[in-house]
């Protein structure tokens, strides 16, 4: 039903709308009880958690965010909720403008929408990868599952999956540069193969250049483990990037083959990451 040009096919992490000289950018996130935080969790981390999943599609766009809608479920401890929720939106710039909350029985269900302005034309997507560009990510992986680890055990740091950082800055910095970008929302290696379907080329990664947070024995762990929202993307072999990045694979031409890692192929049968359903 998606058949709107601003829709990108549903391919993208975001719809784009173009307004004259300027383009719109609206992402949608939910996030539920039990799935996506633990049941009792501080209320102000899921505030916190499912704002920064939201600006961090709009970071994946070059985009600054211009405000939000929130969808809420009154739960337990609302107004530990609504500090963290006020807390993150100054964090990120990012007025509340509206919304709707319900009573319900039940794990609680959030969600939220988040409105962006491009800062750079055309606003960057998954389809632009072609053969002999190099993929790069912002930072580590596997950071998030160490902190869900930590909350749940009661030891260590949980920082990392409780409260995410959306890269703004650094999305702004790289649009103007890279031929395609998202966010690693879902896992490395899945969020790659998305780049590689909608850009119709096969990605080959080195396992080994990919920086993560885990120790070297769950390397295959932290490739697979989403929620670290680093940005993944592809630029030019001879682009000149505006910050720090690792570079850890190459476009190919398209195959049969989405993602090659270490040389191998990774077939559909693979577990690449966390897919709903």
């Amino acid at each position: 039903m998606a058949t709107h040009p601003g829709a990108r096919n549903l391919d993208d992490d975001c719809a784009v709308i173009e307004f004259g000289g300027e383009a719109l950018v609206l992402t949608h996130d939910m996030m539920a009880e039990g799935i996506h935080y633990i049941a009792g969790q501080d209320p102000a981390d899921v505030a916190w958690k499912l704002v920064a999943t939201n600006i961090s599609d709009l970071a994946a766009k070059g985009a600054e965010p211009v405000g939000v809608l929130l969808g809420y479920m009154l739960g337990h401890d609302d107004a530990r909720f609504l500090s963290g929720l006020e807390e993150a939106l100054a964090h990120y710039g990012a007025p509340l403008l509206g919304g709707d909350s319900i009573s319900g029985h039940g794990p609680q269900v959030l969600g939220l929408t988040a409105i962006g302005r491009a800062t750079h034309r055309p606003v960057p997507s998954r389809s632009g990868a072609r053969p002999g560009d190099r993929l790069y990510i912002t930072g580590q992986v596997g950071a998030a599952m160490l902190g869900l680890e930590a909350l749940r055990s009661g030891r260590g740091d949980s920082r990392a999956y409780r409260r995410p950082t959306a890269l703004l800055a650094q999305g702004q910095a790289l649009a103007p540069h890279v031929s395609a970008m998202m966010d690693v929302s879902d896992g490395l290696l899945l969020d790659a193969s998305r780049i590689a379907r909608a850009s119709r080329i096969t990605l080959s990664i080195d396992s080994k250049a990919v920086p993560i947070a885990t120790p070297e024995d769950r390397r295959a762990e932290a490739l697979r483990w989403g929620d670290d929202y680093q940005l993944l993307f592809t630029a030019p072999a001879e682009a000149s990037l505006p910050i720090p990045a690792h570079e850890i694979g190459e476009a190919l031409p398209g195959s049969a083959e989405l993602l090659l890692l270490d040389g191998l192929p990774l077939g559909d049968s693979a577990r690449l990451g966390y897919e709903h359903g």
